[in-house]
């Protein structure tokens, strides 16, 4: 267990629901067993700025109650949940408008409603568990209808899948005199979040939405789709790939534009790798960098522009 981390909690079938979790970081680790139970559920509201419910209390050693408080609403930005927990019970995260990052096993298979009301930063979801075998996923993106990552992790913690899905609209349109509701969908997000057989995800079908998003999705939603299938392509067909890269040279800045914001020389450092990248982009990436104050980037995609700009010569030219 994480010294630094107090929990309130009840009994629950098979283990532990989590009703409250009081520590001084806002990237808490949650341990997989509380008093030798496993951590099976987290409560109604646990990280909402909402009153503490009765439970049970379990400190760190040495510490008392209200040394710790409680992680909750704007203080939390990434969790790391355990293995064995399966629930998410009704508005865990009401108002955690600054949360980043949520890490889930592969277990959960239970939401409750209203899970990520207001979650405004929630970026990316990562699952400890292969792209072939069932998840949650299906489940935790389909309670959020705007923009969401979603990262595989391998058994070292490393990335080996990266997803995107976009943000979808649901709209009711209500025909007056005949008191008439006609129920429409606006955006590729929601054609997105169908990419699934059960439980298991469907990486042809994934790659198969992209023609269609073309027309209505963003050049920056699109860019994200199509680098993180070509930088972690698994089951990534030879078709998929040459429509991804051929996206991602056309729109070259749009693609870099994000990773320049971040720093990310590595992501940056992928892309310049690229083959046939166009002189032009090349050039406009590494001015965007130099604009940001980036230096490490400029100096890759100078080096690239002025590499791809050099006439070559033959020995008549001589």
């Amino acid at each position: 267990m994480n010294l630094q981390l107090g929990f309130l909690w009840r009994e629950c079938p098979g283990g532990v629901r989590l009703l409250k979790v009081y520590g001084d970081s806002p990237c808490p680790v949650l341990p997989e067993s509380i008093e030798g139970q496993p951590v099976r559920e987290i409560g109604r509201y646990c990280f909402a700025e909402r009153p503490a419910p009765e439970g049970k209390l379990t400190l760190p050693r040495g510490m008392e109650q209200g040394q710790l408080h409680p992680i909750c609403g704007n203080f939390l930005e990434q969790l790391t949940l355990p293995d064995h927990l399966h629930l998410l019970d009704s508005a865990a995260f009401y108002n955690c408008r600054s949360i980043r990052r949520l890490e889930v096993g592969p277990r959960i298979d239970s939401l409750g409603s209203d899970l990520f009301t207001n979650c405004r930063s929630l970026d990316c979801i990562a699952v400890r568990s292969t792209p072939q075998a069932p998840t949650g996923i299906r489940k935790l993106i389909g309670s959020i209808s705007a923009d969401v990552g979603v990262e595989f992790l391998g058994q070292e913690g490393q990335i080996v899948a990266s997803l995107f899905f976009p943000e979808y609209l649901e709209l009711l349109d209500e025909n007056t005199p005949a008191h008439i509701f006609n129920h429409s969908i606006e955006g590729e997000g929601y054609r997105y979040r169908q990419c699934f057989a059960g439980e298991v995800f469907q990486f042809s079908e994934y790659d198969g939405v992209f023609s269609q998003a073309l027309v209505g999705e963003s050049a920056e939603k699109l860019c994200r789709i199509a680098l993180g299938r070509l930088r972690w392509p698994i089951c990534l067909s030879e078709q998929a790939k040459q429509r991804y890269l051929n996206y991602l040279r056309a729109h070259l800045l749009q693609t870099c534009a994000p990773l320049i914001a971040a720093r990310d020389l590595d992501a940056l450092r992928f892309v310049r790798n690229l083959d046939e990248l166009p002189p032009e982009g090349l050039a406009a990436v590494a001015g965007a960098c130099s604009s940001a104050g980036f230096g490490p980037g400029a100096a890759l995609f100078v080096a690239g522009h002025q590499s791809a700009g050099r006439k070559t010569y033959s020995f008549d030219d001589l």
